[in-house]
């Protein structure tokens, strides 16, 4: 019997075993706003799917859409990360 098992070099490249730059950390940690209020919206969002919204969720879901606008906002506006946002895959 002849196995086929995958060559490890073809598998994982050497690219991808690396950690990660300063530049990949700092456009992550400048991002971590908009992550936290999208985590933020996606809850307000995944509460009320089985059920009928009520005016307290509904103000919810308007205050972390409103949190994510601001995050948005507030990253296109920095110069520096805009450039790098579109490499890193934002």
């Amino acid at each position: 019997m002849q196995y086929i098992v995958p060559v490890q070099a073809v598998v994982t490249a050497t690219e991808y075993d690396r950690e990660p730059t300063a530049a990949e950390l700092d456009a992550i940690a400048s991002e971590m706003p908009l992550i936290s209020a999208e985590v933020e919206l996606l809850d307000a969002r995944i509460t009320v799917l089985d059920r009928v919204p009520s005016e307290v969720d509904t103000q919810r879901i308007r205050r972390a859409l409103r949190h994510v606008l601001a995050a948005r906002r507030k990253l296109a506006n920095l110069p520096d990360v805009t450039a790098y946002a579109s490499e890193v895959g934002a």
